[in-house]
C-alpha cells in the first residue's frame, strides 16, 4: 500500500492527509515541525489525550473551542482550575465533554509546573526522548516506539494522566521529535531542514 497520494497541487503527500481537507494545512504547516514552546507542547499532549478513542479530525475541528475553554493551554492558569471549572467544562459543547480527560488536563497542568521547576522547561524534558537515530518510515505505520514507551512510563511515574505510549508517540510525531512523513512526501524534506536547524532546548544545570 502506498504511503502517499497526490495533493491538490499534484505533489505527493502522506496518504492520511487526503482523508479530509481539514488535514491538509495541518499536515503541511504543523505536523512534524520541531516545537520548543512549552505552551504548544502542553496543548498537543492534552489534545492527544482527548483524541483517545476518537478521530484527530474531531479534535482538530474543536481545537479553537479547546483553546478557549483551557485558557490557550496556559498550564499555569489551568493549574488553578477548581471543581467548578470541571463542571463548567463538562457542559461546554465546544470541546469533548469527557470528565476524566478534563480532570487529566488540570492534573497534568499541575504536573507541568512541577516539571518546569525541576527541569527548566517542558521542552528540555521532552526533547531528551528524541530518538538517537532517525527512522525512515518506509514500512507499515507504527503506533509506539521504544522512546514513546520510555517517555510514557516516566510521565506516569511523575503523575501525568492519559499519556499512554500510543498517545505519546502521536505527540512525538506531531511535535517533531521524529520525522514520520513518508520518504516521498513533499513535506518531509522541509521538516528535515527545520529539524536540522533546530536547537534542542537545554535543561537545568
Amino acid at each position: 500500500m502506498s504511503r502517499t497520494e497526490p495533493g491538490p497541487d499534484g505533489q505527493l503527500r502522506c496518504h492520511w492527509c487526503a482523508a479530509t481537507p481539514d488535514y491538509l494545512d495541518y499536515h503541511d504547516q504543523e505536523w512534524g515541525y520541531p516545537v520548543s514552546n512549552d505552551q504548544r507542547l502542553f496543548e498537543k499532549l492534552s489534545l492527544e489525550g482527548f483524541q483517545s478513542g476518537l478521530s484527530w479530525r474531531t479534535i482538530l475541528t474543536k481545537r479553537p473551542g479547546f483553546r478557549a475553554a483551557f485558557a490557550g493551554f496556559d498550564f499555569n492558569h489551568i493549574a488553578t482550575f477548581t471543581a467548578a471549572d470541571v463542571e463548567r467544562l463538562v457542559l461546554d459543547a465546544g470541546i469533548v465533554r469527557h470528565r476524566g480527560k478534563i480532570e487529566a488536563v488540570i492534573n497534568n497542568a499541575q504536573r507541568a509546573q512541577e516539571m518546569v521547576a525541576r527541569e527548566g522547561s517542558l521542552a528540555a524534558f521532552f526533547w531528551r526522548y528524541e530518538p538517537a537515530q532517525a527512522r525512515i518510515p518506509d514500512g507499515p505505520p507504527i503506533a509506539t516506539s521504544a522512546e514513546s514507551e520510555a517517555l510514557s512510563k516516566e510521565l506516569k511515574k511523575r503523575g501525568w494522566k492519559f499519556v499512554g505510549p500510543t498517545t505519546v508517540y502521536a505527540f512525538m510525531q506531531a511535535m517533531g521529535l521524529v520525522n514520520d512523513h513518508a520518504p516521498d512526501c513533499v513535506i518531509r524534506a522541509q521538516v528535515a531542514r527545520a529539524r536540522a536547524a533546530f536547537s534542542k532546548p537545554a535543561g537545568q544545570t
